[in-house]
């Protein structure tokens, strides 16, 4: 029996499994591929565990940026952990195949960790507001409490948006082709393969990416005005320069996410072009999440002291 499998109604196929054809369908490009994302994974997941472990540990972290930063790291390692091991195995093995059901968790999953994500970064520039725009009630605003509540703000609206788009994405009928010009389970190429009428979905796409991406968006943008504003009216240079260290990590990563994720979701289905907005893609789920880790650490001096001080205790611990 094939690996797909199929069901015929009035003359239509409908696919119980999907066909993912990955990066490339080149040999050797596959193993040179392989490598590279297989190293790119595993910086990924080392870079980004540091960062919550170090912002465990020690406790001149224990701040709401580093809480922030933790949340943005623990996302990082889930939205890759979602995609890459597919990923991989499609490079790797001859079976390409994943199943109705399995597509569905991962987009969901997904989905949740891009949305989640897109709205943490929001959080964090308005972080970054207080901390420099209003510094002698940082404190007492960004406490415990309001941390947490705003992480968990983040993150349901991650887990409610991709629940809407995996529901009236996999209500659709898939018929013809069952192959998957991408290297995951998304939106864009699922709805390319469906028989039946995606306005909704490319309304709800739209809509939906207006609320948790260009709204987000739009704050970062508010937040860093403010924040230009007060770091030029600073009559201090070494003010400025500690001012503009702490937020050039947190707007780095969101030119970079932002860019390409926006990009990728929030336009019209019609402009799609599957082929090149791999590339896209691939710099928002797999490139980004390896550099978050890199632009934090080289960026931010307490991290760096952070690292050198558990690394030095360390050693101190296993000499004795």
């Amino acid at each position: 029996m094939s690996i797909l499998e199929a069901f015929r109604s009035d003359n239509q196929t409908t696919y119980l499994d999907f066909m993912i054809l990955g990066l490339s369908d080149l040999p050797d490009l596959k193993v040179i591929l392989f490598c590279i994302l297989l190293l790119i994974y595993l910086l990924t997941l080392t870079g980004n565990a540091i960062i919550i472990l170090m912002s465990r540990l020690d406790k001149r972290l224990h701040k709401p940026m580093y809480f922030f930063l933790s949340n943005l790291s623990f996302l990082d390692i889930c939205y890759t952990s979602t995609t890459m091991p597919k990923m991989l195995q499609v490079l790797l093995m001859q079976r390409k195949s994943i199943s109705f059901v399995g597509c569905a968790v991962q987009m969901y999953f997904f989905l949740a960790f891009i949305g989640t994500e897109c709205v943490l970064l929001g959080i964090m520039s308005y972080d970054r507001f207080l901390a420099i725009c209003n510094p002698l009630r940082y404190s007492v605003i960004m406490s415990s409490r309001l941390c947490i509540s705003l992480a968990s703000i983040s993150w349901i609206s991650g887990l409610l948006n991709s629940a809407v788009h995996t529901f009236f994405t996999f209500r659709l009928d898939f018929c013809g082709s069952n192959k998957i010009n991408y290297f995951f389970c998304d939106i864009p190429p699922l709805l390319s393969l469906s028989c039946e009428d995606t306005s909704v979905n490319e309304v709800l796409l739209l809509s939906i990416g207006v609320f948790i991406g260009w709204t987000p968006f739009l704050c970062i943008i508010i937040s860093y005005i403010y924040i230009i504003v007060t770091i030029i009216k600073m009559k201090s240079s070494e003010g400025q320069r500690k001012a503009f260290s702490t937020c050039a990590s947190h707007l780095t990563v969101v030119i970079l996410y932002y860019g390409s994720a926006i990009f990728n979701y929030v336009r019209p289905i019609s402009s799609y072009s599957l082929g090149k907005d791999k590339v896209i893609s691939v710099l928002y789920s797999v490139v980004t999440p390896m550099l978050n880790p890199l632009i934090y650490t080289l960026k931010n001096k307490e991290v760096k002291v952070a690292m050198q001080t558990q690394f030095i205790n360390r050693i101190h611990l296993a000499n004795n």
